[in-house]
C-alpha cells in the first residue's frame, strides 16, 4: 500500500483511494474526458451517496437504473454518468466472478508484469494505455512490482518521468504531468496540421 495517494487533491478522497483498491479502480475507470481530480473524487462521492463502504458485490448486484441515478445525481460523477455507471458495474461483476469480490486479487500473486497488464486490461473500462498507466501506478506508488512491471507499463513505467497519474505525488508533480500532456497535445496538433 502507498503511504498516501494524491490523485484527487482532496485529503478525504485521496485517503479512500489509498485504502480501498476498489475506489482506486473506480477512479481509474472514471478518468477519461473529465479532469482527473473529478474522476478520482468520484469514489468518495459514490461512497457518500451509498451510505456505506464500496463493495464490489454490492455494486455488481445493484439495479442498473438505480446505480445510474446515483452517478447522475448533481454533481454527477462523470459527464457520461449512465455509461460510466454501467462500466463500473461491469467491472465489479468481473471482480466478483473472477476474484471472489476482492479487487486487490486482480494484482495479487501475478507471476510477472505481462500477466499483471493482461489482468488489468481485461477489466471493463481499461484499454491498452489505461492498463499500462495503472500498472505504472501500482508499481510506482502501490508497491506492486512483479518482474517486468516497468516493461509492461511501457513509457509510463520509466523512473523519474511525469507522464501520467502514476507520477502524481503532490501539486508540483501534478503540474509537471499536466505540462507534459499539454506538450503532447500541442505536438500532435502540429503534426496533424502538417499532414
Amino acid at each position: 500500500m502507498p503511504k498516501k495517494l494524491c490523485l484527487a487533491q482532496n485529503p478525504e478522497a485521496d485517503r479512500l483511494l489509498t485504502e480501498s483498491p476498489l475506489a482506486l479502480l473506480i477512479g481509474m475507470v472514471l478518468d477519461q474526458q473529465i479532469p482527473l481530480e473529478w474522476a478520482f473524487t468520484g469514489p468518495l462521492t459514490l461512497t457518500q451517496r451509498l451510505g456505506r463502504d464500496l463493495d464490489a458485490a454490492d455494486l455488481a448486484n445493484r439495479d442498473p437504473d438505480e446505480l445510474a441515478k446515483l452517478f447522475a445525481t448533481p454533481p454527477a460523477l462523470h459527464r457520461f454518468p449512465g455509461s460510466m455507471a454501467g462500466r463500473v458495474q461491469d467491472m465489479c461483476r468481473q471482480i466478483v466472478e473472477q476474484y471472489d469480490g476482492d479487487p486487490a486479487q486482480v494484482w495479487a500473486d501475478v507471476k510477472d508484469g505481462k500477466e499483471l497488464l493482461k489482468r488489468i486490461q481485461a477489466l471493463p473500462g481499461f484499454g491498452v494505455q489505461k492498463a499500462k498507466i495503472f500498472v505504472a501506478l501500482l508499481g510506482k506508488q502501490y508497491g506492486v512490482r512483479p518482474k517486468g512491471w516497468r516493461e509492461a507499463a511501457g513509457d509510463f513505467g520509466a523512473d523519474g518521468s511525469y507522464k501520467s497519474i502514476a507520477d502524481i505525488r503532490d501539486q508540483a508533480s501534478l503540474d509537471k504531468v499536466r505540462a507534459f500532456k499539454k506538450q503532447m497535445k500541442a505536438e500532435a496538433k502540429a503534426k496533424a496540421a502538417t499532414t
